[in-house]
């Protein structure tokens, strides 16, 4: 069995800016998860979130003159511990879960990265880096709150979110297959791969052609959970693989909440609470704690 290559690489200015950005985008997911969830059965919303964002990014990738000249096979393992899996369940999850829920659980992603990641020995994993993920997820759990767990007392729904962020965790492993292909292309693979393994499934356990029409609103809120939730997201994504790791790229789940709360106080002029503060204090810490260079300065 091989040593493992290294610790994760450091988190440059561009990868914790790009982390920022991709934040926004998924922290809008789970909402719309939740919304659409009520109108389209799982395998259907899914479908209609990755294969709307298809035209979209290969659009992109022949303005850009390339060509969709990637391993195909990759792409499709890639496609369905990325999106088909987790995509799917956080949809029925949510059916059943309350989105802060579902937010918190998710954040079990990087927890789950790094102990796959050491368990295949692709990253050493240190006490600093564990620590860190650790008090990422503690300060996800208190700025959402214990009511979250309390309003959603579903075991099952929250192993399938535990299962999602698992599935998650796989991808990231496999991501770093794929960090030298092009943003654009490898967006767009994965989607396409996903769109093909999703179309038999939406077909064959929900028929969605014998659902009722969406009304404009849910078309609306179909076309940005794809176009701006999926297919921009996926290009900062593979563009966060290909500078900080795969890994780091995971780390995005600890500061969705942060900007739902951000957003909520600056946009709604919602009350921040202490027990907020004091989670995103925790998640700080614990992202300090990841990053490594402030412990390393203070040392």
């Amino acid at each position: 069995m091989s040593q493992p290559t290294n610790t994760a690489p450091p988190i440059s200015a561009e990868a914790w800016g790009l982390l920022l950005a991709l934040a926004i985008p998924w922290g809008g997911a789970f909402l719309l998860f939740r919304v659409l969830g009520t109108a389209l059965p799982p395998f259907t919303l899914v479908l209609a979130r990755v294969g709307l964002a298809v035209p979209l990014l290969y659009l992109a990738v022949r303005l850009r003159g390339g060509r969709m000249d990637i391993p195909w096979r990759a792409f499709a393992l890639m496609g369905l511990l990325n999106n088909v899996i987790p995509f799917a369940l956080f949809a029925w999850a949510e059916t059943r879960l309350t989105s802060g829920l579902a937010a918190i659980l998710n954040a079990a992603t990087p927890v789950m990265t790094v102990l796959v990641l050491s368990a295949f020995r692709v990253e050493r994993l240190t006490g600093l880096r564990l620590a860190g993920v650790v008090l990422g997820f503690l300060g996800v759990g208190v700025l959402i709150g214990p009511d979250a767990w309390r309003k959603s007392p579903d075991l099952l729904a929250e192993l399938a979110c535990l299962a999602a962020t698992l599935s998650y965790a796989f991808s990231a492993l496999w991501a770093r297959r794929l960090r030298q292909i092009d943003p654009f292309k490898a967006a767009t693979g994965q989607l396409i791969c996903s769109t093909l393994i999703l179309l038999p499934l939406a077909a064959l356990l929900e028929q969605p052609w014998t659902l009722p029409m969406p009304s404009g609103q849910i078309w609306l809120a179909i076309l940005a959970f794809s176009l701006i939730c999926t297919a921009f997201a996926y290009i900062l994504f593979f563009r966060i693989v290909a500078v900080a790791g795969p890994g780091n790229v995971m780390l995005v789940t600890f500061l969705i909440p942060v900007i739902a709360v951000i957003l909520g106080a600056v946009v709604l002029g919602e009350a921040v609470s202490l027990s907020a503060l004091a989670g995103m204090l925790l998640i700080a810490a614990g992202l300090a704690a990841i990053d490594g260079r402030v412990v390393q300065r203070w040392r």
